[in-house]
């Protein structure tokens, strides 16, 4: 089982902000791919389904970002799976917003929900990031990527959302290597 996980924090208060964009993409691929609706289960929102011909198991942790891991371990485990079949999308802060890449293995670079993903599994898995650019003020992280985008941004959003879509499609479809030389590459 392809296990696809979409980071971000539970509540309306934090739907479209930055930290939730994993999230989106998560309801964008069940849409496009007429998965059930996300359905409760160990800690975590899900759907099964197909995306070119592969099971896939779409997740939405449901622990808020810092315990992600709380959510993806188990799963992983009841459907015997690795880290190698697990996609995460999340936010990157360092990339400009709009940017979408993919990137195997690595570290989790500060990000809290991929720090407890690699806790609990290990740090080879696939990731998509979504660039949602830098607060100026160093000591403001928390609260920029709790924040929502202005609308000329959230426009351009809208568009890297269809294109992490699109590339975690690629992973599935022709694998990671062909999906990073297809999204990586692109300007």
């Amino acid at each position: 089982m392809l296990l696809v996980v979409g980071l971000g924090n539970l509540g309306k208060k934090y739907e479209k902000t930055r930290h939730n964009v994993g999230f989106e993409v998560i309801d964008l691929l069940a849409a496009r791919h007429r998965f059930p609706p996300l359905k409760n289960w160990k800690k975590a929102a899900v759907a099964k389904g197909r995306i070119a011909g592969t099971e896939v198991l779409l997740e939405q942790p449901q622990t808020y970002m810092n315990l992600s891991g709380d959510a993806v371990g188990p799963a992983l485990r009841f459907y015997k799976s690795g880290p190698e079949q697990l996609i995460v999308v999340h936010d990157e802060l360092d990339f400009e917003p709009g940017d979408v890449r993919i990137k195997l293995g690595g570290g989790h670079g500060g990000h809290n929900g991929l720090r407890s993903i690699i806790d609990h599994v290990g740090r080879d898995f696939i990731r998509v990031r979504i660039g949602v650019g830098k607060t100026r003020q160093a000591d403001r992280g928390a609260d920029h990527v709790l924040s929502g985008f202005d609308r000329d941004t959230r426009v351009i959003m809208d568009e890297a959302l269809e294109d992490a879509a699109r590339a975690v499609e690629i992973i599935i479809e022709d694998g990671v290597k062909s999906a990073m030389n297809q999204v990586n590459t692109k300007t």
